[in-house]
C-alpha cells in the first residue's frame, strides 16, 4: 500500500486499485471481464477506479456513458508507473517468500570451465533433486571474471581452482583439495621417480 499525504489529509492509494488499472487496459477496457478476471465484481471495480481518479484529480480513462472507450494521454503515464509499481510488489513478495522457504528461489553460481565441466555437473545433479524448485544459474568465465561476478553481487558465489583476485567483498574458503597426476605408459623413465618435480616432467615430450 502507497500512503500520499497533502495538506495534512492521509489518503491511501491501493495496490488493488492498480491491479484494477491493469487488468482493464489488458481487457480491452471491458470492465466485467477485467473483474472475472480478478475474481470480483464489476460494480466494485468501476467504483475503485472511479475512487482513485477522483484521488488522483484525473481521468485515466476516456468514457462515453459507462463504457470505457479510451485511455487518457495522463492515464497511460499513471497505467506505466502502476504496472512498474505491481512488478517490484511481486519481487518483493518473492523475496520473502524465498526467505521463508530455502528449497526455492533462485541460486546464482560462477565458476571456471574446468569446474563446469568436469567437477560440478554430479554435484549439481543432486542439487537439483533435493531441490527441485530452486532456479540454478550457472556463469563461466576465468577466475578475474568470475571474481568479478561475485565482487559486483551479480551471482551469489563463485567456485574456482586457482586463487583468485580478492576485493574487500570477498571472502575466500576451501572447500576441497584439487590434485594434479602425471600419466604415462607403463615402463616410462618417469615411473621410477620417487619424487616428481616440474623439471623432471619438463625433460620429456608431452
Amino acid at each position: 500500500m502507497i500512503f500520499l499525504c497533502k495538506q495534512g489529509i492521509n489518503k491511501a492509494m491501493k495496490l488493488q486499485q492498480l491491479r484494477y488499472l491493469k487488468a482493464i487496459s489488458e481487457n480491452g477496457l471491458n470492465i466485467s471481464e477485467a473483474a472475472e478476471r480478478l475474481h470480483t465484481s464489476q460494480p466494485g471495480v468501476s467504483k475503485q477506479v472511479r475512487l482513485l481518479e477522483d484521488e488522483l484529480g484525473v481521468q485515466v480513462f476516456q468514457r462515453s456513458g459507462k463504457h470505457l472507450i479510451g485511455i487518457t494521454p495522463v492515464g497511460r503515464l499513471v497505467l506505466e508507473h502502476a504496472e512498474a509499481i505491481l512488478r517490484e510488489a511481486g519481487n518483493i513478495k518473492a523475496i520473502a517468500a524465498d526467505a521463508r522457504d530455502e528449497t526455492r528461489g533462485d541460486l546464482r553460481i560462477a565458476t571456471t570451465h574446468t569446474q563446469a565441466r568436469y567437477v560440478l555437473p554430479r554435484v549439481i545433479e543432486r542439487f537439483r533433486r533435493q531441490y527441485p524448485q530452486v532456479t540454478l544459474h550457472l556463469n563461466q568465465g576465468n577466475p578475474r571474471q568470475i571474481a568479478e561476478m561475485a565482487a559486483a553481487g551479480e551471482v551469489d558465489f563463485a567456485i574456482a581452482t586457482e586463487a583468485i583476485v580478492l576485493s574487500r567483498d570477498l571472502v575466500m574458503m576451501p572447500c576441497y583439495r584439487w590434485g594434479l597426476t602425471v600419466v604415462t605408459p607403463p615402463g616410462h623413465p618417469l615411473t621410477k621417480v620417487k619424487n616428481l618435480t616440474l623439471a623432471d616432467i619438463a625433460s620429456h615430450p608431452i
